[in-house]
């Protein structure tokens, strides 16, 4: 995968995940609980959706790298460019 198309996966999880949360305008240097109203249960959902869906592991050590959608997509390029 690129890293349009995680970015794009992300937005897409996120989109499921809290489907009343406006997108268009998601700064993607800014951590997504600043913009979004994603508590700790969404965050975990999100987590949970990019195992089921492209068999990532993310340990709870390293949650704090998708804070971001720039760290999500730093953090996930080497685990999806594979796929």
């Amino acid at each position: 995968m690129t890293n349009d198309q995680i970015r794009q996966a992300v937005l897409q999880i996120i989109s499921v995940i809290a489907p009343d949360e406006d997108l268009t305008h998601l700064k993607s240097d800014v951590p997504l609980r600043d913009q979004l109203e994603l508590d700790s249960m969404d965050f975990l959902d999100i987590v949970m959706e990019l195992r089921k869906r492209y068999s990532v592991e993310v340990p709870e050590a390293d949650y704090g790298q998708l804070a971001s959608l720039d760290s999500c997509v730093a953090y996930l390029a080497p685990k999806l460019t594979a796929k």
